[in-house]
């Protein structure tokens, strides 16, 4: 069984509960399948229903079909419990507790025919109240009633035979379907309209479709594989959520499978294998994996938790796989070849519903086999436990927040040793003072005479009284927690008059400046309102790659492709209507390019602005901080402040740094960096290791990861500043929980192919936005992969996005050098400068 863990009480297991054999062999054997039955064509036009929760018992034979039956489907409801039957000529629902006491009577059982020659069925599926049935008939959909002969409608959309149409469980009069024209739509059954038309998604038919309930969204298979999520609202205007690739999936999951039971039993395998001369395995036979048939837990069972809400089983030729559309990875997979005692050795259809306690009943028939088998997969008791076995063997109890002070061997207790300045000793004669005070009076000889004698001041106009300074004014305000997300374009601004780059951006920490780091080599200081000229402050030699502003608003600093980085004094010139408010603003701190043999990637504050944090190559370099802007008029390009490198600790493998991310508005000792391996790394500074990798947390190396940290603005429950997003080119976005290091929600709505666009939380913790190709931002709820807004009204490729931290308002900087404040739709007002 693959990926599961060593403790049974936490492993997904498959049981066979019955198994089924006949003469004649189906390729693909129609099947339906109940919580207490399952139905299955005799080696006649007959039907079989089975009670598999009490094999013993005599089977119950249907009899009415004159054709072969190429459909079979169980009724939504348990109350009575309907089965309907297709073939060319009749489509029959039967009642079967009706039918199980006429046979147990020895009458011939018998049932309601609802279609009469709609020719060749091959799929069926009942509203969620059994009042409908939908059958599918070539390149018709006929809607049927469960009681009568009725046809309620043909519904014809398709360029090619339906394969499959399903109600939607939250609304009835909804319908999906899929063909072989490679597309799905979404119908209106009482007006028989069509709401959307998909275009065509794969180069192989859509074969099935499911429901997730409480995100509102559907999934369709396709025979090579792939699995598409879109949302469905109602209005039934579909938005692509997420795409997964099975074959992709199942080769990504194998390997951390692999890297798992590495790590955890390398040591005794090697030494078992050089004892015993144990060979290694080839690699497998790589197979198509056909999504025949999917299973949504979210809209069958009540007891679904939150974590199991996107999960969805998929029914492929070689066994089941558990996927978590969050995420779009494999949760679990159970392959026929791990049970050699099943009689099936590839499925050529499945059936699925759900079981007692969470289990999850499913009915395969075998592709070249004619045996049938009734399968039980049973869930562990905990979800806790699942997540458990299919963690990383590193250990799950990281935090942001420090458990204990520091030991004294770490390097956050190194202090900066500055050299003393030796003062001359003087010789001579030790001066004394000539008089006992330390005041001695002039005497007024220097001064010139008196020509005036005194006159009093008369009409002096009166000052106004001493007042209460208004202190309500200096109290922060909360950032609203329920307002809603950024929208309309508020303020849109060029940055100069030819197109440069807006490498990065970052409000600064009262949300009153922004820092914008240039292409052009420069950094640009605005006002929050972006009204004015800002300050120009010039030090690189390439562009402006970092900018940021310490804890305290007193200094920010810029890194750059030339690998050097300048620290800047925030008492430098404010951003004013004055174009030019000091044309040679100087850095009070500047790290040479002689210090990294590579190029800085990331640079930052750290530990409450007592150390610099910066990434060069392999190397995690943390440098002791003591900052001085003030100047000797005399030695002018001399700086008082000093730089002491505190600690260099190295990643894993030594693979190159690409993006770092640590908390600096508080004490933490964790240092979250991105690999060129494409590996996700925990560095403990407190213990000078790394505590934790996760090695393939992308399909390419990461070019960007943030923190959720709030600002001094809001209030976040501690268990969200676990939470960090990473993002890399081809794979959207990925949310983490540290506590885990699992990654619990994928986002990828935007567009991000080769630019190294950012992404980052909003202060409330309820947002996040990202930079995309398309020249649009994605403002995401958290909650949810589907993106909330996408912000149009962009000039070009959004590279950088960041939230202000005082007030809800986005800021946007695009390839070409615009800059847009995007604010709730609420009193919203368009200025352009």
């Amino acid at each position: 069984m693959s990926g599961l863990g060593e403790d049974s009480g936490n492993k997904i297991v498959m049981v066979e509960r019955l198994s089924l054999s006949f003469d004649s062999r189906f390729s693909h054997m129609p099947l339906a399948c109940s919580p207490s039955y399952c139905a299955v064509p005799s080696d006649s036009n007959d039907l079989l229903v089975y009670n598999h929760q009490n094999p013993a018992e005599k089977p119950v034979r249907l009899c009415g079909h004159h054709g072969e039956v190429g459909a079979l489907e169980f009724g939504a409801q348990g109350t009575p419990v309907l089965l309907c039957s297709a073939s060319a000529d009749y489509v029959i629902v039967w009642d079967l507790d009706r039918c199980s006491s006429r046979s147990r009577r020895g009458l011939a059982a018998d049932g309601t025919v609802v279609g009469t020659l709609l020719g060749t069925v091959v799929h069926l599926s009942f509203s969620r109240l059994d009042q409908r049935v939908s059958a599918c008939s070539g390149t018709f959909i006929y809607i049927l009633s469960s009681q009568q002969e009725k046809v309620g409608g043909a519904l014809k959309g398709h360029r090619g035979p339906v394969t499959a149409a399903e109600f939607c469980p939250w609304d009835q009069d909804t319908l999906v379907s899929t063909g072989e024209d490679r597309t799905f739509m979404v119908w209106d059954v009482n007006k028989e309209a069509v709401l959307y038309r998909s275009s065509v998604l794969s180069a192989s038919p859509l074969l099935s479709i499911a429901f997730l309930g409480e995100s509102k969204q559907l999934v369709t298979g396709s025979a090579d594989g792939q699995v598409w999520c879109f949302s469905l609202p109602g209005d039934g205007r579909c938005r692509t959520v997420s795409r997964l690739d099975l074959h992709k999936a199942q080769q990504r999951h194998q390997q951390r499978h692999q890297q798992r039971h590495q790590q955890r039993h390398q040591q005794h395998l090697d030494t078992q294998a050089q004892n015993m001369g144990v060979e290694k395995k080839p690699g497998s036979v790589e197979m198509d994996r056909p999504v025949l048939t999917m299973f949504s837990l979210s809209c069958s069972s009540r007891y679904c938790s939150p974590e199991q809400s996107s999960w969805v089983w998929l029914g492929s030729s070689d066994g089941l796989y558990l996927i978590d559309l969050a995420t779009s990875e494999i949760l679990t997979t159970l392959c026929f070849r791990d049970y050699p005692s099943l009689n099936i050795t590839l499925a050529g259809s499945w059936s699925f519903c759900q079981g007692r306690d969470n289990n999850v009943v499913c009915l395969a028939s075998s592709l070249f086999v004619p045996a049938v088998s009734v399968l039980e997969v049973k869930m562990p008791g905990s979800i806790d436990s699942l997540f458990a076995s299919l963690a990383p063997a590193w250990p799950t109890h990281l935090s942001v927040f420090p458990s204990a002070p520091p030991i004294p061997s770490s390097p956050l207790n190194t202090q900066l040793r500055r050299k003393e300045t030796k003062q001359p000793k003087k010789t001579g004669v030790r001066e004394q003072p000539l008089v006992f005070h330390s005041q001695v009076r002039s005497s007024g000889y220097h001064q010139g005479p008196r020509r005036t004698m005194f006159s009093p001041k008369t009409n002096v106009p009166k000052t106004p009284g001493h007042t209460k300074p208004d202190h309500s004014r200096s109290l922060l305000r909360d950032y609203p927690s329920d307002t809603v997300a950024p929208s309309v374009l508020h303020a849109h601004l060029s940055t100069g008059p030819s197109p440069t780059p807006v490498c990065c951006c970052q409000y600064s920490g009262d949300g009153k400046q922004i820092l914008c780091g240039m292409g052009d080599r420069s950094v640009l200081l605005y006002k929050s309102t972006l009204t004015g000229h800002p300050a120009v402050y010039t030090g690189h030699d390439k562009a402006v790659s970092r900018v940021c502003w310490s804890h305290s608003r007193q200094w920010w600093l810029s890194a750059s492709e030339d690998r050097t980085v300048n620290i800047w004094s925030s008492s430098s010139p404010d951003p004013n209507p004055n174009p030019d408010p000091d044309p040679n603003p100087e850095p009070s701190l500047t790290l040479a390019a002689d210090r990294f043999p590579k190029t800085i990637r990331a640079a930052q504050f750290y530990y409450l602005d007592r150390f610099l944090l910066l990434a060069s190559g392999p190397s995690l370099l943390l440098y002791l901080l003591h900052l001085d802007d003030s100047r000797d008029s005399i030695k002018r390009y001399h700086q008082r402040s000093a730089v002491q490198l505190g600690c260099r600790l190295q990643t894993s493998a030594s693979t190159d740094i690409t993006s770092l991310s640590a908390v600096n508005s508080f004490h933490s000792y964790l240092v979250l960096a991105c690999g060129a391996d494409r590996s996700l790394q925990v560095m403990d500074l407190n213990q000078d290791t790394v505590a934790a990798q996760v090695p393939e947390a992308h399909s390419r190396a990461a070019h960007h990861i943030t923190q959720n940290q709030g600002s001094m603005f809001s209030c976040q429950t501690p268990d969200s500043y676990n939470l960090f997003l990473t993002s890399a080119v081809t794979d959207g976005l990925k949310l983490w929980d540290l506590r885990s290091l699992r990654c619990v929600r994928r986002y990828g709505n935007h567009l991000n192919r080769c630019h190294l666009c950012t992404c980052a939380f909003s202060p409330c913790g309820r947002f996040i936005c990202s930079g995309s190709e398309d020249g649009c931002a994605y403002v995401y709820d958290l909650r949810h992969s589907a993106y909330l807004h996408k912000l149009h009204k962009q000039s070009d490729v959004v590279l950088t996005a960041t939230f202000n931290p005082a007030t809800p308002e986005l800021l946007t900087g695009t390839l070409d050098g615009q800059l847009g404040v995007f604010r709730p739709s609420d009193g919203a007002s368009l200025s352009c400068v």
